[in-house]
């Protein structure tokens, strides 16, 4: 009987017969207890030399990138060591909501004696911030670094600034910078935090903020990825990207913003040529378009979660949603691997599936069957993607891209569909070829 549940294997090492399995370790305590070699497998001797073997040149191999990788990353930061940070005495906030404080507590705390200010409205928070060094509104169990200075006035907030960090919410931007614009000194640069598109418009943070300011050279920056604002005040580690016609420009702010926790890439670099000259520059629009339309695929993302659609259907509504993104940017001049990279798939995959992000929760009580009315009143933070939706489709018609998972969100919001309607459509839809 045992034999037939147990049949007779080769003798795994000499002194055993062959039948005969060896039998299990016996450990009696910690002082006698010898387990077996990690790398014994019993098998038999000829073939198991070559497998050691084999395992071991492949760690070798493994440490000797890692070590290579390590040598590289030293030489490089003795190669390149900035004193942008240095000369770098005072930055300016526009915005208190929870991604603007965020952004003045990770520079404010790179160095004790540099000058950082918030341009606020709400004098509650401004008093908040001076005397309790908390954003009471937005991120109120965090500490603030003390060298934060918050303020309502433009001209005390803008004096002086080596760089202003853009962080008002798109809609608002325009009449916020025209207000403030006679304090705005012609070479600042601007730091766009702010994603989406401006509904009568369709214009990215690029084309809004020189035009408000009455001065189409304004210096631009727009930093993206995935990067939730209370990770960043706990010191999570995380990566984002920063884009600019300026290469000089985007590698200073790259070295102002890189710390141990957060890691700062720069756009690849772009090559149009004319006939008179060949010009360099980053990818500056698909970093805010995918930026901009990412919150739109959020909320069908939480509309999916809301209605308990499973998991098959979420993985298959993001990659639709992603193709979507990149038909339209591509069409709009963006590179394939900017919507690959940080401001793309990274930004897309977090604002998708984790509850921080506000639009999939706009989303998610769709999807439970609550009205936009009632969920936006609830909400102490915009949604972009609510306000993105309409302007979305509007630019996939200018370009002639079909967007059917992100029109359907347009739909939603518009209370033109319900959800329940809106995945009996998308699914029957013609089966077509994969783009």
């Amino acid at each position: 009987m045992a034999a037939a549940f147990f049949p007779p294997i080769p003798s795994p090492r000499p002194g055993l017969a062959a039948g005969v399995r060896r039998p299990p370790p016996i450990f009696t305590g910690a002082a006698d207890a010898v387990p077996p070699p990690e790398d014994e497998d019993y098998s038999d001797d000829d073939g198991d030399a070559p497998r050691r073997s084999g395992r071991k040149d492949r760690r070798r191999a493994v440490r000797i990138a890692w070590e290579k990788l390590v040598r590289w990353s030293r030489s490089w930061r003795r190669r390149n060591r900035s004193d942008v940070l240095e000369a770098t005495r005072k930055v300016v906030v526009l915005g208190g909501g929870s991604f603007g404080t965020a952004m003045a507590a990770h520079v404010a705390a790179k160095k004790a004696d540099l000058e950082v200010a918030m341009l606020l409205r709400d004098d509650l928070v401004c008093r908040s911030i001076n005397h309790r060094h908390t954003n009471c509104k937005y991120l109120p169990d965090h500490i603030l670094p003390e060298n934060i200075v918050a303020t309502t006035s433009a001209a005390a907030a803008l004096a002086g600034a080596d760089f202003c960090f853009h962080a008002v919410p798109v809609q608002f931007s325009s009449s916020f910078l025209e207000s403030i614009s006679t304090h705005v000194d012609p070479k600042l640069p601007f730091i766009s935090l702010s994603k989406g598109l401006e509904l009568n418009t369709l214009r990215t943070m690029s084309k809004i903020i020189p035009r408000a300011l009455g001065n189409r050279r304004q210096p631009f920056v727009v930093l993206s990825g995935p990067s939730f604002a209370v990770e960043l005040m706990n010191k999570l580690p995380t990566a984002m990207v920063v884009a600019s016609k300026d290469k000089k420009l985007a590698s200073s702010v790259q070295q102002l913003l890189a710390s141990p926790n957060l890691r700062i890439s720069t756009s690849r670099i772009v090559i149009t040529k004319t006939e008179k000259k060949t010009r360099q520059k980053s990818d500056v629009t698909g970093v805010e378009i995918a930026g901009a339309l990412k919150n739109v695929l959020a909320i069908a993302a939480g509309i999916v979660e809301g209605m308990s659609l499973g998991n098959n259907c979420m993985a298959a509504l993001v990659a639709q949603g992603c193709s979507e993104i990149r038909w339209l940017a591509t069409k709009m001049g963006a590179k394939a691997t900017t919507l690959s990279g940080l401001s793309g798939s990274g930004d897309i995959m977090l604002t998708c599936f984790v509850n921080l992000s506000r639009n999939r929760t706009v989303g998610l009580r769709l999807g439970s069957g609550e009205k936009l009315d009632k969920i936006m009143s609830s909400m102490n933070q915009v949604a972009e993607g609510v306000s993105t939706a309409g302007a979305v489709i509007a630019l996939a018609q200018k370009y002639n891209v079909k967007m059917p998972v992100l029109t359907a969100v347009a739909r939603i919001i518009d209370n033109e569909l319900t959800p329940n309607k809106a995945v009996m459509e998308l699914m029957n839809l013609p089966q077509v070829e994969e783009v």
